[in-house]
């Protein structure tokens, strides 16, 4: 998507109210105490005043819809349902026919074509019970930009209702697999987070690995095989240009990006040996920071860039390390049994996500930065490459099945999961997905 295509998108507010409301004080999704039973919510299709109008309503509702039931926080409730009719809600909602099919709150929108040719979509957020808006927005677009502006409208109304940002308006990069397992075919691919405008980055010509985005949203670094050269790119989402950052024969572990999108940080081996360390993209210098006869590998720096999160065998069995960004202060992390790795620290830097393996099971789990609240989310026979959507609350991977004697099976799949360990879903990709990374929220 191009910088052009990203200020096309402009927000205009209509009305916001923010006041406590008497008797409910404020209607909100608590999503602090674990798994709770998702709220009701009716979304009425926007209403238009000709039939193109009215089909952009319905589509932009549609996909309003999709979001918020994929979170599993909410529960759209079905349309037959509803008793109010169209031309009546145009003026104000009756919130005792509403309230009577339990809708606890209700959207409502108008979807129009301006004579310049955007499309203008207002929405409102109504808390049923109270009888009273929560939210008064309006945007306009280009209309083939129309799914960015229902993801946007999502995101208001996730963060009206549960006081988080929401994740709705973002993009997915992950590695498309195709072919036997003894020829796979891997490409690089984006996407919207719910699979739409999906396409392909690379040609597959080239073994392409482990994607990550910027914090600058603009460019992708990832690790590919070139003949026989494993060699770290450099590729602009917007122009598509691709530049080689270095041929790193040792590499063990493809970089990921520093919060303030400057440096990467990576593991190589040299002489036998994986050490971490970071890459300034000014200047390519090189900088160790790690120093020792175990394999240290997989970094991810903190939120804020002041430490850096590994694993390492350094201590007898491979482990989370905690370290400063210059590396010094390495101190053990993860103390259960088993084997961790592939550790990603969450923007919100409350936990670190991890895979671990025991006893023949692999496992997605989060656990704060002090080595506390260790939790598995998910397991089965390979979970791997955990992801954090920009809010911290939901985490996406990759699910891989075993192979028969046949060479039958080995599917690789992308799925999606609540911090809480419920809501655990695929997401849907044309082919098998691996190696999944989400973006941040898209300006």
């Amino acid at each position: 998507m191009t910088r052009s295509i990203l200020r096309t998108l402009f927000l205009a507010v209509v009305g916001i109210s923010w006041t406590a409301l008497p008797a409910r004080a404020d209607l909100r999704v608590d999503i602090t105490e674990g798994f709770r039973a998702p709220m009701p919510i009716a979304i009425t299709d926007f209403a238009g005043d000709n039939p193109q109008e009215v089909q952009m309503g319905k589509d932009v509702t549609g996909v309003i819809a999709a979001d918020l039931e994929r979170s599993g926080l909410f529960k759209p409730i079905d349309q037959r349902a509803f008793i109010q009719n169209a031309a009546s809600l145009r003026v104000m909602p009756n919130f005792p026919d509403w309230r009577v099919i339990n809708a606890n709150a209700l959207v409502t929108g108008t979807a129009q074509m301006q004579g310049d040719g955007q499309l203008r979509v207002e929405f409102r957020l109504w808390d049923v019970f109270a009888g009273q808006q929560l939210v008064g927005l309006a945007y306009s677009t280009a209309p083939m930009h129309w799914r960015r502006l229902a993801h946007k409208i999502s995101d208001a109304i996730y963060k009206r209702l549960t006081g988080e940002d929401g994740y709705f308006d973002t993009r997915v990069v992950y590695i498309s697999e195709q072919g036997p397992s003894t020829r796979r075919t891997k490409r690089l691919a984006i996407m919207d987070q719910d699979g739409a405008n999906h396409r392909f980055l690379t040609d597959g010509r080239h073994l392409t690995l482990t994607p990550r985005f910027s914090p600058t949203l603009q460019e992708i670094t990832y690790f590919a095989i070139v003949g026989d050269r494993p060699r770290v790119y450099l590729l602009s989402i917007d122009t598509g240009k691709q530049e080689v950052l270095g041929d790193f024969p040792g590499m063990t572990f493809a970089p990921r990006f520093s919060p303030d999108g400057q440096k990467i940080i990576m593991s190589m081996a040299q002489d036998g040996n994986s050490e971490i360390y970071t890459m300034d993209l000014r200047t390519r210098k090189v900088t160790r920071l790690t120093n020792d006869l175990a394999i240290d590998t997989s970094p991810s720096y903190s939120p804020d860039g002041n430490q850096v999160v590994f694993n390492s065998d350094r201590g007898g069995s491979q482990q989370l390390y905690i370290m400063n960004a210059d590396g010094s202060g390495v101190r053990r992390l993860s103390n259960g049994p088993g084997r961790y790795a592939t550790p990603v620290w969450s923007p919100r830097g409350d936990y670190i996500a991890f895979t671990k393996m025991h006893q023949g099971q692999f496992y997605i789990g989060i656990m704060r930065p002090d080595g506390s609240d260790e939790r598995m989310l998910t397991s089965a026979f390979l979970v791997e490459g955990p992801t954090w959507a920009p809010n911290g609350r939901v985490l996406m991977y990759y699910r891989q099945t075993p192979q028969d004697k046949q060479g039958r099976g080995g599917v690789a799949r992308l799925y999606s999961i609540d911090i809480t360990g419920h809501n655990e879903r695929e997401v849907v990709t044309p082919m098998d997905g691996s190696d999944p990374a989400w973006s941040p929220l898209i300006p």
